[in-house]
């Protein structure tokens, strides 16, 4: 057999036989079998986020982006340490302590009336159908750029069977093939690629559905390990290839001249003009102008999993380690490698890329894994790649399935509709079935993407006037229903306005004038509304204890009015200061790295010395004694 094939199987069964060993105690009842009976550890949940967001296609995301606007590109990656960080130190104790299953039924917990009912259920179809399945669609058709050059089905399986299934495709019109459409191998490529994503998805439905997030997490971690350990060695085999890293900057100069080598290998922006200053604002503000400004989605899912609030802590540092340095650190001589081995004939302005020249690029990632890597180590490399994926696509599965057996199923039709507590098996069952609904809406939707391209710039672009109204309901007592609402509304009403008459716009602008319009709305409705009842504030702040202006609540649950107002100055302290040193660390040994020596660049010796002594700090502040929770805050079976 081959080796490359065996290292594969070897991931599937592993995974497969988890989601059976768990299968007993995924069955016990929702929060068994969505939060993993909030057991979790700190490490596992970090690194199960990571894994989620490593994603198959992130790498060609990263190899596209460097090729196109150089290293100072990632900044659009690394600035969502901010958010990370904030949901470690911030969010994620008090997701925990709501004890909610779901972000949708979390608006019950903070809002009174039935309108907070009417918004758990629409944000459950919103988050439940839309977001995570159109996510989900995106991944499974992205992994088909990456299984179509290593899964030929057609060379495997009987010809015929394959010419009728791609018939069948051409027929239906469901496209599945990176090539173009006038490429006589089209629907055969496509029909390799719905057998590949058949087999991915079928052994990642199999341990999801059965094992649940314990489950999932349990093969996060391991999919997680495999695939930083094959992209280190893709690393590896580059750099030797190119002769050491002491050679990637003189090969560049070589290929491209001196002056565009260091505009590649820079970290800062280049000179401005009217995109560069577009693209640095729209930075400060992308990772709280989003739909998960708080961790609404997976990310929240997996703090409420955690054991204690400590745990939710260390998960948002491990995930934000993980992701955004450790990650970082082993793409940059991958993309600067590759720019090398396949060059560039002419390098696009900064934001003026065309779709293929960023395709062309994002497909050298794939390129080099077949022409570069030997046997054995390939095989560990398209592991990684699988397992990726399924990460991501197991957690879709389980988050999606937590909003229509929870608050579709659960609260809304059975409790608030007939009046009647399910049980618990029978939720469990609901669980399950719900993860292959969530597949099929996903497929049906990968089917059809391209059609609906547009409805999903809508979303992302709905998506950042909303942010700041998530983060607002936390840390303001004063924000209510209205205030969300009209949030939302606002977003609703400009956003096709915003992509669709002002089509000439730079995203980035769109996005800014969306932020500040629906901001300006929603605080303009908030103080022209009455607070929640004080009856759902203290029994909110009694149970959360959230951070920041919750003085006056505080006060009434016999607190000192400035305690929450000293929870978030220390949350806010630990975030900047934990963000600024993960920054520093990246430029500094990411200097020494593409540079080849740590005495190269002085500065970079003095970046990550810096960067280093600032950990014991922040995590003192958001981690330590200092960082503590309120005493009265203390769940049962905390430590």
């Amino acid at each position: 057999m081959n080796i490359d094939l065996l290292i594969g199987l070897v991931f599937v069964v592993y995974s497969v036989t988890i989601g059976f060993v768990n299968r007993k105690k995924a069955s016990r009842g929702l929060t068994d079998y969505f939060l993993a009976g909030r057991t979790l550890k700190g490490w596992q949940a970090g690194f199960s986020m990571a894994a989620t967001q490593y994603a198959a296609d992130t790498p060609l995301l990263v190899m596209g982006l460097i090729a196109t606007a150089g290293i100072f590109s990632l900044w659009r990656l690394w600035v969502y340490a901010l958010a990370f960080l904030l949901l470690g130190f911030m969010f994620g104790p008090c997701w925990r302590r709501a004890r909610v299953l779901t972000d949708a039924e979390f608006t019950e917990l903070r809002y009174a009336g039935k309108g907070a009912t009417v918004l758990r259920g629409l944000k459950a179809v919103y988050m439940g159908i839309f977001i995570n399945c159109t996510v989900l669609a995106m991944v499974l058709l992205a992994a088909t750029r990456i299984a179509e050059p290593f899964l030929l089905w057609h060379q495997w399986l009987p010809g015929p069977l394959m010419q009728h299934f791609a018939l069948f495709l051409e027929a239906h019109n469901l496209a599945f093939s990176s090539l173009s459409a006038t490429d006589p191998f089209f629907w055969i490529y496509s029909a390799n690629n719905v057998m590949s994503i058949a087999m991915i998805v079928g052994f990642t439905v199999l341990y999801s559905m059965t094992g649940g997030l314990r489950s999932v997490v349990a093969t996060d971690v391991v999919q997680f390990l495999i695939t930083m350990i094959a992209t280190v060695f893709y690393a590896g085999v580059i750099i030797v290839k190119l002769g050491g890293l002491g050679a990637l900057t003189g090969k560049l100069s070589a290929l491209y001249g001196a002056a565009k080598a260091q505009g590649i290998m820079s970290f800062g922006p280049p000179p401005l003009n009217e995109t560069v200053m577009i693209f640095l604002a729209v930075l400060s503000v992308q990772w709280f102008a989003q739909v998960n400004s708080d961790g609404t989605g997976y990310l929240a899912q997996r703090t409420m999993a955690c054991k204690t609030d400590r745990d939710a802590k260390v998960a948002g540092v491990v995930f934000t380690v993980a992701q955004i340095l450790l990650r970082t650190l082993i793409w940059l001589p991958i993309g600067i490698g590759l720019l090398i081995l396949y060059p560039v004939e002419s390098f696009p302005a900064m934001g003026a890329a065309s779709e293929h020249f960023r395709l062309a690029r994002e497909t050298t990632f794939v390129t080099g894994i077949r022409d570069l890597l030997p046997v054995g180590i390939r095989g560990l490399m398209l592991t990684g790649m699988l397992a990726a994926l399924a990460s991501t696509v197991d957690t879709h599965l389980n988050w999606g399935a937590s909003y229509w057996a929870n608050d579709l199923y659960k609260g809304l039709l059975m409790e608030k509709g007939l009046g009647r507590t399910p049980k618990s098996m029978e939720l469990v069952l609901v669980a399950r079935l719900s993860n292959l609904v969530v597949l099929a809406i996903a497929l049906l939707i990968a089917a059809h993407l391209r059609s609906i391209q547009s409805a999903w710039h809508l979303s992302l672009l709905f998506g950042s006037g909303i942010g700041v109204v998530l983060i607002l309901r936390w840390i303001w007592h004063r924000i209510n229903l209205w205030s969300e609402v009209s949030a939302i509304a606002a977003s609703l009403a400009l956003a096709p306005v915003l992509l669709f008459v002002f089509k000439d716009w730079n995203e980035g602008a769109r996005m800014l004038v969306m932020l500040g319009a629906s901001t300006s709305i929603l605080i303009l409705v908030t103080l022209m509304t009455r607070p929640e009842p004080k009856e759902k504030l203290v029994s909110f702040y009694q149970k959360v204890k959230p951070p920041g202006f919750w003085g006056p609540v505080a006060v009434l649950c016999a607190e000192n009015a400035s305690a929450p107002v000293a929870r978030f100055r220390r949350s806010v302290a630990a975030t900047g200061l934990g963000a600024l040193s993960i920054f520093l660390l990246i430029i500094g040994i990411g200097k020494m790295l593409l540079a080849g020596s740590w005495t190269a660049d002085g500065s970079a010796f003095w970046l990550v010395i810096i960067g280093a002594a600032l950990v014991p700090l922040w995590w003192y502040l958001g981690i330590g004694k200092n960082g503590a929770i309120p005493q009265s805050a203390i769940l049962p079976g905390d430590k």
